[in-house]
């Protein structure tokens, strides 16, 4: 069984609130969960004390049980010094700009 610390989506229509728990990674997102660990308010400013709300020595427990983080949980625990911060990779290069947007864009930046 692979756990999963992850968030499960609460809260009203256009008024997200999340719920962060640990569940098999096979249980749907909102659905059955095994303990829940913290809540995520993405309504709330950045800079608020109640955006993120961790149960720390609950969530140290599962991650020495070999639960893993999703990416954004695993952005907020390396806030709280939880665990390392995740190692993002620099964007593919199927997202940069066609070679016609790059000549327009040197056009542009040289007259």
């Amino acid at each position: 069984m692979g756990l999963k610390i992850r968030l499960a989506r609460a809260g009203a229509k256009k008024r997200p609130y999340y719920h962060i728990v640990v569940a098999d990674s096979r249980s749907p997102r909102d659905g059955r969960f095994i303990e829940k660990l913290g809540s995520y308010n993405p309504m709330l400013p950045s800079d608020h004390a109640e955006r993120v709300r961790l149960q720390s020595e609950r969530v140290r427990h599962w991650l020495e049980h070999g639960a893993l983080a999703t990416d954004r949980v695993a952005r907020f625990l390396a806030q709280a010094g939880l665990v390392e911060a995740p190692v993002y990779r620099e964007q593919p290069k199927q997202s940069a700009p066609k070679k016609r947007a790059q000549e327009r864009a040197a056009a542009a930046a040289a007259g």
